[in-house]
């Protein structure tokens, strides 16, 4: 499948979220993690966002509420570019309202290939790499050129597995 290469930025643009549950986690996690973050633009959905303003003393810019569409406007920002790195601590046992938003958030940062932290091991992982001090040339594939082919098959009726 073809791909793009989209440089990462040294100074990366991380959105940080988690669910209620999660959220004292991610405070601990980030706290430990303070000096570090501070050299990147920092993004949370409303509360979460807010409480690490508050505790940390750094700038974080706030969207909306999960709930209320913050899941979905950091989705907009991933696909649009705007957003590098995606911290979520999300809790796998827990029903929201706002499920559908969290699942799409999460597919459109997968299909954008940037990474994805969902609990604290994967983010000490990432966040400890050394690809976090350097420009990554990360590849994002043709997700509509692959669309498009599946469109002009099904046109034909070519079954799926014959394609």
């Amino acid at each position: 499948m073809p791909t793009t290469t989209i440089p990462l930025p040294v100074i990366k643009r991380i959105a940080l979220i988690a669910h209620d549950d999660r959220k004292a986690d991610l405070l601990d996690w980030a706290q430990y993690n303070r000096v570090a973050l501070s050299r990147h633009i920092l993004f949370g959905t409303g509360t979460t966002g807010t409480m690490l303003k508050n505790e940390l003393d750094l700038d974080v810019h706030t969207f909306m509420s999960g709930p209320l569409g913050g899941d979905q406007q950091i989705g907009a920002q991933i696909a649009d570019g705007g957003i590098d790195f995606l911290i979520f601590f999300w809790d796998p046992l827990q029903l929201h309202p706002h499920d559908p938003d969290v699942r799409a958030l999460l597919r459109v940062a997968t299909l954008q290939n940037i990474p994805i932290a969902t609990n604290r091991s994967s983010a000490d992982f990432l966040f400890s790499s050394p690809l976090m001090d350097v420009v990554y040339e990360r590849k994002v594939y043709d997700w509509p050129a692959r669309l498009q082919r599946e469109r002009v098959l099904e046109a034909v009726h070519l079954p799926k597995s014959d394609r």
